[in-house]
């Protein structure tokens, strides 16, 4: 559920003041993250290195509580739930939008990320969820980048994580990914918290559901190189 709250009401009363009117009030963090337990879970249990990815994603933002509030056009909406989007490249060879409503069992997290995106992918129409904050996503899978600046539209607010290829250093695998958020919703301090909370959060995956099965998954329309 969404609603409209007063931002004299809230911790972020001064920040709304300060970057509501502001020319660029978006700001991005470029972090590098280890994704190694990532890569040994989706070799070995077959699971979509993207969807555990948006999964952590979703589990760290859930630990911090500004991820809640958003400024949506000149107002302050609060919301109870977090959902993760994801980029789809449709049947036409063209890209579509799918939010992703986050739950700490992976295992539907999983379910939900594949039905929804081959729905997406076949029926090339954004899947949008007005009632959650979103958090944008978009890997380009096609190339490595060193980092990536999103732009500031003036209407989507939300905060937006762009990744490229994974680099692989010795024995341990390496992602470098660009986080833009609106400094109206949060400052560095909370950016950095989220951070910090991702790399922990893909840093306990393995330990919590890497000897856990969930089969083997095939699904043929949706692979990896359709998520873009």
């Amino acid at each position: 559920m969404a609603k409209k709250i007063d931002p004299k009401q809230t911790k972020r009363a001064m920040a709304f003041e300060l970057w509501m009117d502001a020319p660029n009030p978006m700001v991005t963090f470029f972090k590098i993250l280890d994704v190694t337990p990532l890569i040994k879970i989706n070799k070995k249990r077959k699971l979509k290195f993207n969807m555990l990815l948006d999964y952590c994603i979703g589990k760290a933002a859930s630990g911090v509580k500004e991820f809640y509030i958003l400024p949506v056009g000149h107002e302050l909406v609060q919301y109870d739930s977090i959902a993760v989007n994801t980029i789809v490249k449709n049947k036409e060879g063209e890209v579509s939008s799918c939010d992703i409503l986050f739950t700490e069992d992976l295992a539907k997290f999983n379910q939900d990320y594949l039905r929804y995106t081959m729905q997406v992918a076949d029926s090339c129409e954004n899947r949008d969820m007005t009632d959650s904050m979103v958090i944008g996503t978009s890997a380009i899978i096609d190339t490595e980048i060193d980092g990536a600046v999103g732009m500031n539209s003036g209407i989507y607010n939300n905060p937006f994580i762009i990744w490229g290829r994974y680099k692989k250093k010795l024995f341990r695998y390496y992602l470098t990914i660009s986080f833009q958020f609106h400094h109206t919703q949060m400052d560095g301090a909370h950016a950095g918290k989220f951070l910090a909370n991702l790399q922990n959060e893909i840093n306990g995956l393995q330990v919590i559901y890497g000897d856990k099965t969930y089969g083997t998954i095939h699904d043929g329309k949706c692979n990896e190189q359709q998520i873009i």
